[in-house]
């Protein structure tokens, strides 16, 4: 990918508006395509069909909803789990693994201290014992 790509993952901070772009991703505030997923799903698809982006902003607790192994939705049965901003995360470490690529920046900004920990643990161990 040639072009400077940032994939804002959040189901409600609209990076188009207020200052969340300013405060997470300032080197996307006048320069570069800025591209909003809302769901894991839609992250997955995006870096699926276009490569890396530039630099990932990560939520952690995405949507009201719960997903069992096969991707079905369901609301109300508890023993579902809901796919979170680590799962992206994830996805992410395995794409650069298949696809012989390094991470790209990242920044988190979930308000849910605890995922950003986990997202902001899991990139940096896998860069540490990954990257080139």
């Amino acid at each position: 990918m040639n072009k400077k790509v940032l994939l804002w993952l959040d189901d409600v901070r609209d990076p188009f508006t207020g200052d969340w772009i300013l405060r997470y991703a300032p080197d996307f505030s006048n320069d570069g395509e800025i591209v909003w997923v809302k769901t894991c799903e839609e992250f997955e698809a995006w870096v699926t069909e276009n490569g890396m982006p530039t630099k990932v902003a990560f939520d952690h607790d995405l949507a009201d909803v719960v997903y069992n192994e096969s991707g079905s939705i369901n609301m109300k049965d508890s023993s579902w789990r809901e796919k979170t901003g680590l799962d992206a995360a994830k996805f992410l470490t395995e794409y650069c693994m298949d696809n012989d690529v390094n991470l790209p920046l990242w920044t988190v900004q979930s308000a849910n201290p605890v995922g950003r920990d986990n997202i902001n643990g899991l990139l940096l161990s896998f860069m540490k014992n990954f990257n080139k």
